[in-house]
C-alpha cells in the first residue's frame, strides 16, 4: 500500500488533433488521489506512448516526423528528466523504422529501446547512448501475414512490444496476425532473434493488443482489441514459451454495444487483472487464480469519461488512473485491496486527449 502523503510524477502522453499534442507532467498525491499540473512539453506530433529508463533519468516517447519528401514517418524521442522538478528536456530523436509507432519499452539494463510500429507492422531496436540519447536502429523485423478480419487484419499491425521480467525475451502482440511474436533479446549484438517457439496464438479475429506478466512469472495475459477478451497463458520463463489456458470476456453479459479493448495491467499483488473497454467506457476487474492463472470476472467500473484508451496502476497498487482520450480527463480510483474493485476518489484532471500514463516516485 502507498504510504501517507506519498507522491508520484505522472507523465501523460497524448494523441489529439496535432495542435494539442504534448507530454504533460503531473504530481499525484496518494493521500487524496489528486493530481496537480507541473509542466508541459510541446512541439511534438502524436507523442502517445512513453517509457522511462531504469533509474528514472530518461523518458522515451513515440511520435511522428516528416521525412525528406514530407511524408509522415515514425520516430522515437529521447528526453532527460530533471531530478528536482521532473521536467523534460529534449535530447534527440531517431526513426522508428516504420509508420504509426505505438508502444515503447526499455530493457532492464538501460541499453536499448524497443518500439512497435502499428501502421506498418514491424518492430525495431534502438541503442541508448551514454547521455541517454538514441542511436539509429540496430535491428528491425517486418512482420508478415494477415488475419480473418478484412477491415482490421489486412496485414500485420504490431501493437506493443514488452520485455519479460528476466529481460531475456521480447513479446510483440500483433493485432493483424492474431499472434504474440516472441523474440530472444540479444543484448550483446543488439538483435531480436526469433524464439524457438516463435509466437503464441489467440483465437482468429481476436486482435491481440497489450500484454502483461503475473508477478510470479508463471502466467502472462494479453488483452484482445477486436473481440473484447483476455487470453491467459502459462509462461515458461526458461524457454519463453506460451501455452494458452483460457479466454474470458472483458464485458458484462448484458452489454450488446460496440467495444474495443485497449490496455491491460496485472495488480502488483498478482490477485487481480485490469483491462480497459472503449465503447463500454469502463475498466474491467478480474480475479486471478494463483494456482492455475485462470481469470474470473468481478466487475466493470465506469471510467466517468469517454474512450479509456489506457490506464495505469501506481507502483504500490493502491490507485488506478484512467485516461479518457475523447473526454479529455484523467480520473483517479482507489483499489480495494481485498476485492480489487475500484472506488472513484472524486478527483478529475483535465488533460487534452490523454493516452499513456507513466508513474515514478516524485523527488
Amino acid at each position: 500500500m502507498a504510504t501517507q502523503n506519498q507522491k508520484f510524477l505522472v507523465y501523460i502522453g497524448t494523441l489529439g488533433d496535432g495542435a494539442r499534442d504534448a507530454i504533460f507532467v503531473y504530481l499525484f498525491d496518494t493521500s487524496t488521489g489528486a493530481m496537480e499540473h507541473l509542466s508541459t512539453t510541446t512541439g511534438l506530433k502524436h507523442p502517445s506512448f512513453q517509457t522511462i529508463s531504469p533509474g528514472g533519468r530518461h523518458l522515451y516517447s513515440v511520435g511522428q516526423i516528416d521525412d525528406a519528401s514530407g511524408r509522415p514517418d515514425g520516430a522515437v524521442h529521447a528526453f532527460s528528466i530533471d531530478p528536482a522538478t521532473g521536467e523534460l528536456a529534449k535530447l534527440n530523436h531517431q526513426s522508428s523504422r516504420g509508420v504509426g509507432p505505438c508502444r515503447v519499452s526499455v530493457d532492464l539494463t538501460g541499453r536499448y529501446v524497443l518500439v512497435a510500429n502499428y501502421g506498418s507492422g514491424s518492430v525495431a531496436m534502438l541503442p541508448i547512448q551514454d547521455d541517454g540519447s538514441l542511436g539509429e536502429a540496430v535491428d528491425f523485423v517486418q512482420h508478415q501475414g494477415s488475419g480473418v478480419n478484412p477491415a482490421r487484419q489486412e496485414g500485420p499491425h504490431a501493437h506493443s512490444i514488452v520485455l519479460d521480467p528476466a529481460n531475456r525475451y521480447a513479446f510483440a502482440p500483433d493485432l493483424g496476425l492474431d499472434k504474440i511474436l516472441i523474440y530472444q533479446l540479444d543484448l550483446d549484438r543488439g538483435r531480436l532473434v526469433p524464439n524457438d517457439q516463435p509466437w503464441g496464438r489467440t483465437v482468429p479475429g481476436a486482435g491481440p493488443r497489450h500484454f502483461d506478466f503475473h508477478p510470479t512469472r508463471k502466467y502472462a495475459y494479453v488483452i484482445n482489441e477486436l473481440d473484447s477478451t483476455f487470453t491467459a497463458y502459462r509462461y515458461d520463463e526458461s524457454s519463453g514459451a506460451l501455452r494458452e489456458l483460457q479466454s474470458i470476456s472483458t464485458l458484462p453479459e448484458e452489454f450488446a454495444g460496440t467495444n474495443y479493448c485497449a490496455d491491460v495491467h496485472v495488480h502488483p499483488s498478482g490477485r487481480f487483472i485490469y483491462g480497459s473497454n472503449r465503447g463500454h467506457d469502463s475498466i474491467v476487474v478480474c480475479g486471478i487464480d494463483q494456482a492455475t492463472g485462470e481469470l474470473t470476472y468481478i466487475d466493470c467500473e465506469s471510467t466517468q469519461g469517454s474512450t479509456p484508451r489506457n490506464f495505469a496502476l501506481d507502483p504500490t497498487g493502491a490507485f488506478l488512473l484512467a485516461a479518457n482520450q475523447d473526454s479529455d480527463t484523467v480520473v483517479t480510483f482507489r483499489i480495494a485491496q481485498e476485492t480489487g474493485r475500484l472506488e472513484p476518489t472524486g478527483f478529475v484532471a483535465e488533460v487534452p486527449a490523454p493516452v499513456c500514463l507513466k508513474l515514478i516516485p516524485a523527488p
